[in-house]
């Protein structure tokens, strides 16, 4: 169930804030969210009620849960997105005011996008009776529409503390716990899209928190198993024939398999199996 509800910004106004939108997205796993830089002008204020979900920075990927927060400051860049398999409940408010910024500046909230909160509820009700004032009303209580929106914002920074290092967990470690599955299924047709689902993040972000990870493109790591996988069987498997072992190593093309084999190993699989294979039963490691 998703909810959203817009108001016209107000250019001349005597209040301290006023929402652009408030909005209550549940159960929603294709929740996704990419602002460029200057494109959102107002501040944006999000709690998660329950599920998961993921903010990327320009560094990293966090993972946030129940009780966690995010808020934006206006022209600031924004990625956010719930997990695919534990979609997030998320209540989230757009305000503007010309003094809010420099409210939430003394009180240290420009330091991080990123909060956790010591109480969910108070948050929580304050976000749901804005959102209900402005699904009843819109603008015919401009008062009660400010000092609700007001109330927002004193329960976020009266409740928000940055998220510790500790609840930071970011995706770096999911790549890790899937490397071996990488590895096991490498002979099979790689496949981007499935990876970073797999990871719960962007292709884009899965690429550059692969090669932070492993110091290689995520290609390069499966053509590092395979061919690994193909010594072992050029040694192991010696009455099967060099076509079938490219093949079975996901090369459909031997002749493609021969260039990429000579690249990493310096010599053809034929030259390597004549080499190896009277040697040693397993070849040696990469």
């Amino acid at each position: 169930m998703n909810k959203q509800r817009m108001l016209p910004t107000l250019a001349d106004h005597v209040y301290f804030c006023l929402p652009e939108s408030v909005g209550w997205y549940q159960q929603d796993p294709f929740h996704s969210v990419e602002r460029h830089v200057g494109l959102q002008n107002n501040f944006s204020l999000h709690l998660i009620i329950s599920g998961k979900g993921y903010v990327e920075t320009e560094h990293d990927t966090y993972t946030l849960t129940t009780g966690d927060a995010f808020l934006y400051f206006p022209i600031q860049r924004q990625r956010y997105y719930s997990s695919k398999d534990d979609p997030w409940e998320v209540r989230w408010v757009h305000f503007y005011g010309s003094k809010v910024g420099d409210y939430l500046l003394e009180r240290g909230l420009h330091q991080s996008n990123l909060w956790t909160t010591r109480q969910l509820k108070p948050l929580e009700q304050a976000l749901c009776e804005l959102l209900l004032e402005v699904e009843e009303s819109t603008l015919a209580h401009l008062t009660k529409l400010s000092t609700l929106t007001y109330a927002v914002i004193a329960e976020f920074v009266n409740q928000a503390i940055p998220l510790s290092t500790q609840k930071q967990a970011a995706t770096s470690e999911l790549i890790l716990q899937l490397l071996p599955r990488i590895q096991q299924e490498a002979c099979k047709p790689f496949e981007l899209d499935y990876w970073s689902d797999a990871a719960g993040v962007s292709t884009y972000y899965f690429c550059k928190l692969f090669r932070k990870v492993t110091q290689m493109t995520p290609m390069t790591y499966v053509t590092l198993c395979r061919l690994q996988k193909a010594k072992q069987w050029l040694l192991e498997k010696k009455d099967t024939t060099i076509r079938q072992i490219s093949i079975d190593a996901g090369y459909p093309s031997t002749s493609y398999f021969n260039k990429r084999f000579l690249e990493q190993e310096g010599m053809t699989p034929t030259a390597y199996r004549e080499l190896w294979g009277n040697f040693s039963p397993t070849p040696p490691s990469l």
